[in-house]
């Protein structure tokens, strides 16, 4: 799934691309410092709590919107990505829309290990490529290979140095926030060899992990019902919001017939991830 190298396409690359004497512009969180640095119980306590909401997701189901927005040069871009994902059955289906993208909207299943992509540059409408989940590869900072929800779930209940942040409303219902930031091998998780590449070299010429911050909010049943990402390197800002919804509410699946798909070796784009 290929696509001209566009503006759009450079905002995010820039996010990996730190040239000599480039830093990172913004060293703590995207909307506040941190407030210090919590004891070492009251971190463990609040990392658990994460983890424990990320382990009773994946044993269950939800429904979720991710926002994904790329800003510099004085623009904003968004990408939105929704759907149902079973985590306990590793199936699901999304849609994702770039508006005014040169492939504007893709459709993909998860199914039996499996993902199904519809809308390949090349491809018949009607035509889905077929992956192996398991071959399916990160291009950009703070993108899922393929959107893999998954992805989002193992990044984030590897937080490190978390802190307990207060409470706020999301969609409605009262939630903790949670706050951390990911490590350099959280951050390149499943990446592709040339991007992380790019990381290992930024990370040298930072002289330690990029700034990289996640949040999670944790309602009041323990449920995982917002997650954040965010890094803001040289006027290059890349946030990827996701809000969970319908926790436990089936999610049906339907999966393309053999007839009307072609075996592919990679997804590649901004639409992919």
């Amino acid at each position: 799934m290929r696509r001209p190298f566009t503006p759009l396409a450079l905002i995010a690359a820039a996010a990996v691309l730190l040239c000599a004497g480039c830093s990172a512009t913004d060293t703590r969180s995207g909307d506040g410092a941190e407030a210090g640095a919590p004891s070492s119980q009251a971190a463990s306590d609040a990392r658990s709590a994460v983890q424990e909401a990320v382990a009773a997701l994946r044993e269950d189901s939800a429904g979720f919107r991710q926002k994904i927005e790329l800003q510099g040069d004085g623009q904003v871009h968004s990408l939105t990505i929704a759907g149902g994902f079973d985590f306990a059955a590793d199936r699901g289906h999304l849609a994702v829309d770039l508006p005014g993208g040169a492939i504007d909207h893709s459709e993909q299943v998860f199914a039996e290990g499996e993902i199904y992509v519809r809308n390949i540059l090349g491809a018949g409408e009607d035509t889905w490529g077929v992956i192996s989940r398991d071959r399916a590869q990160a291009h950009y900072l703070l993108r899922a290979p393929l959107n893999d929800p998954e992805h989002v779930l193992q990044q984030i209940a590897a937080m490190r140095k978390v802190s307990r942040e207060g409470e706020e409303d999301v969609a409605g219902v009262r939630a903790v926030r949670y706050r951390g930031v990911l490590d350099h091998r959280t951050v390149t998780l499943r990446m592709d060899s040339d991007v992380r590449g790019k990381m290992d070299q930024a990370r040298d010429i930072l002289g330690g992990d990029l700034p990289v911050f996640a949040d999670a909010w944790v309602d009041g049943r323990g449920n995982l019902v917002q997650t954040r990402m965010s890094s803001n390197l040289s006027g290059a800002r890349v946030t990827v919001t996701t809000v969970l919804s319908d926790i436990g509410k089936p999610v049906r699946v339907t999966v393309p017939r053999a007839a009307d798909t072609t075996s592919i070796s990679e997804a590649t784009g901004i639409l992919s991830g």
